[in-house]
């Protein structure tokens, strides 16, 4: 398999899906990972990144870069890690900030799921593979707070369901930038891929999932406000994109907003957790409180 793939499309290939073409026209590249590829940014059309339902056009040029494979598997390592609950059927997390909660390119070591095998043994979910072993939802490197982790598959799938459901509770504090008029509201805006920067996500029509924040203002800070916020959906940086859309981006964000030299990452902590257990059938809910560099923050703004 070549690491670069180019390609001129001619007039009978005009109008096909880009997947299917490079699939069909790149020996060893199925049509889910040209998907893959174009979701990584590694695919461009005349210079631009396109989504992977992009109709090609007659004399569309294609480039396509092909990474060599690497093998990831998990290791244990012995990392401490806060444990707010756990039983034979999971385990409530409480995340620090800066920590990736599973393997990825770049991030071979240091993350929760690394931390969970040491901890856990064999004991965790399946369903997610070997890289992302009991790991039911995630949260960003640079969010802090609660997550749950499955101990086995009928469990996963139990609480998977709650989150498909949208019966699974998860409410964050936040510190956003700007002025609240309404000290609270609802933000119902689809998100989906950038087709611009596959990295990123956004507001969109295209391609995109229904997503539901609900917020208030806990205490209003001139510039900034401490927000609460309750997710209906759990989209990928659900929280991050609609404050941003509406103006507001999370302070420190420095992909949806605005980096700050004194700020290391975005202010913005997974604060409560329930869910129904389940093999109990029982609801619970944990809550965590604010961590250090939260509070920081809220005192300095509040002097300023």
């Amino acid at each position: 398999m070549p690491n670069k793939i180019y390609l001129e499309v001619m007039a009978e290939s005009a109008e096909l899906r880009i997947d299917k073409y490079i699939s069909d026209n790149a020996d060893g590249l199925t049509r889910s990972a040209v998907q893959g590829l174009i979701a990584d940014g590694n695919v461009l059309v005349n210079g631009n990144s396109v989504s992977k339902n992009y109709r090609i056009k007659t004399g569309d040029r294609i480039s396509a870069e092909v990474p060599e494979p690497q093998v990831m598997d998990a290791v244990a390592e012995n990392i401490p890690i806060e444990i707010v609950y756990e039983d034979d059927d999971l385990l409530v997390v409480n995340k620090p900030k800066g920590m990736v909660v599973h393997p990825a390119h770049g991030n071979y070591n240091g993350t929760l799921v690394n931390a969970l095998l040491y901890h856990c043994g064999e004991s965790l979910s399946g369903i997610n593979g070997v890289i992302r072993p009991g790991i039911v939802h995630r949260i960003d490197k640079n969010t802090s707070g609660l997550l749950i982790v499955a101990k086995n598959d009928k469990a996963h799938l139990k609480l998977a369901e709650q989150i498909k459901e949208h019966s699974f509770t998860r409410e964050y504090e936040a510190v956003a930038t700007g002025y609240f008029r309404e000290k609270e509201g609802t933000i119902n805006a689809p998100i989906g891929r950038s087709r611009y920067d596959r990295k990123k996500m956004c507001v969109t029509q295209e391609n995109s999932r229904n997503a539901v924040t609900h917020y208030s203002v806990i205490k209003q800070y001139g510039g900034f406000a401490h927000l609460r916020l309750k997710l209906e959906t759990g989209r990928t940086h659900q929280i991050r994109v609609h404050l941003a859309y509406i103006g507001h981006a999370v302070l420190g964000d420095d992909v949806y907003g605005k980096a700050y030299k004194s700020i290391d990452g975005q202010c913005l902590h997974a604060r409560k957790i329930g869910f129904v257990h389940p093999s109990s059938d029982e609801y619970m809910e944990f809550t965590s409180e604010l961590p250090e560099y939260f509070i920081k923050i809220l005192d300095k703004i509040e002097k300023n």
